[in-house]
């Protein structure tokens, strides 16, 4: 696996503080240490790398997020009109159905088969597509079981499998020119015994905006089914596409399709997402149920409300606001060219540039730390998904103007980098 790791505290019975990838976590370094009752998956699952993030932000004065992945409008005026006064209906403060009010579950099903093709799916309404996958872990996988990943990985997937109790992730390659998945890796880690229960992608891709097209997510498919694996796939970025590219979904009975309304419709803080799986498959919706009603029991009302009318406003709305970014990613691709002519790649998709850094800046952390501390603007180490000596670059979160600001921080930064070292 593709992981740095670097120990940092080792006085014995003591808890560590273990650099693991992407951040740090906690492990016990001999002895009870100071936390004897803490459980081991959770001290030994990586800490967020936005937290981390955040707090390099409160620290600097006036910097400039290119580093989470938000965008920078708001949902749709009209359906938060609609909603503006429902805080006072008795319904918002009671629960509902744990697997969603039916109207918007309804409008779901409508949507999956008018835009994404999938006629044979039930859904599910979820606090977002980060509990949507959640969810799916605890539901398909039992500690032991291997699943497999594709580096740069979506950090918080990964988190999901440790967090669990999942302790064999197989993080497979990419293709260094499309980041898109290794098949041939995949058809023979598939034929390894036990074979491995999940596989996940991310499509179009979180960190890199790379895509995968549906000849490529068919053979994913294919060869997952042949293998009797389960295919997890994250469409949060469906309508995050540029360049003439479309975005396609596929079904089958061992696919799960998981959707989110944070960053179409601009309603990160609503938290509503959604599970598509097979209706076919028996069992599966009542085991689903079970895990959602012990973690959030529903997803907020007043939220799945709003995603309801903002269902009616339609992906036009999207689509014209996402091509507005195609500006921004212009403006960063310029500032990202003192790295070289080939160390930009994705982008094709969703809101994200991935950049390699010269091979003497292979500790991504320090760089980003420094371009924080000397350049007042933020962006996320590669290592958080696997690849030390790379960084995430997001361009939704700004408008224009804004950008602009980031962009020229940027490029000044990454010159000085290349030309003097990280000096302060």
């Amino acid at each position: 696996m593709l992981l740095a790791r670097r120990y940092l505290v080792t006085a014995p019975g003591l808890i560590s503080l273990v650099r693991r990838g992407r951040g740090y976590c906690w492990t016990r370094a001999g002895g009870m240490g100071s936390h004897p009752k803490l459980a081991k998956r959770a001290l030994e699952t990586e800490t967020p790398v936005m937290v981390e993030i955040q707090k390099l932000m409160r620290g600097t004065k006036d910097a400039i997020s290119l580093a989470q992945g938000v965008v920078y409008w708001q949902p749709p005026e009209e359906a938060l009109q609609k909603v503006k006064d429902l805080v006072w209906d008795p319904s918002i403060s009671r629960y509902g159905a744990d697997e969603g009010l039916p109207e918007l579950r309804q409008a779901l099903i409508d949507k999956l088969q008018r835009e994404n093709n999938l006629n044979k799916s039930s859904v599910m309404v979820t606090a977002g597509a980060n509990q949507a996958f959640v969810n799916l872990v605890l539901m398909l996988c039992d500690p032991g079981d291997s699943v497999v990943m594709f580096a740069p990985y979506y950090f918080n997937a990964y988190m999901s499998f440790q967090m669990t109790g999942i302790t064999n992730i197989l993080v497979g390659p990419t293709d260094p020119n499309t980041l898109q998945p290794d098949a041939e890796w995949l058809e023979k880690t598939l034929s390894n015994n036990p074979v491995p229960k999940l596989v996940t992608v991310v499509n179009p891709g979180n960190p890199s905006g790379a895509y995968i097209p549906e000849t490529l997510l068919q053979k994913i498919s294919d060869l997952c089914k042949r293998a009797g694996s389960w295919l997890v796939i994250d469409n949060t970025y469906e309508y995050f596409m540029y360049d003439g590219l479309k975005h396609s979904c596929i079904e089958d009975n061992h696919i799960v399709n998981v959707f989110s309304f944070s960053k179409a419709y601009g309603m990160m803080g609503w938290r509503v997402g959604y599970i598509a799986y097979p209706e076919a498959v028996d069992g599966f919706a009542a085991q689903l149920l079970k895990v959602q009603d012990n973690i959030p029991i529903c997803a907020s009302i007043i939220g799945q409300r709003l995603a309801l009318h903002s269902l009616e406003v339609g992906p036009e709305w999207i689509r014209e606001r996402v091509q507005d970014l195609v500006k921004n990613r212009e403006l960063l691709v310029k500032a990202l060219s003192p790295l070289g002519q080939d160390a930009v790649r994705g982008g094709e998709g969703a809101i994200y540039l991935w950049a390699k850094l010269p091979d003497k800046f292979s500790d991504d952390y320090q760089v980003v730390k420094w371009l924080v501390r000397k350049h007042h603007v933020v962006l996320i180490p590669g290592a958080a998904s696997g690849c030390p000596g790379h960084i995430r670059i997001s361009f939704g979160g700004l408008k224009e103007a804004d950008c602009e600001v980031a962009a020229y921080r940027l490029r000044k930064g990454l010159e000085e980098l290349v030309r003097d070292g990280m000096v302060e």
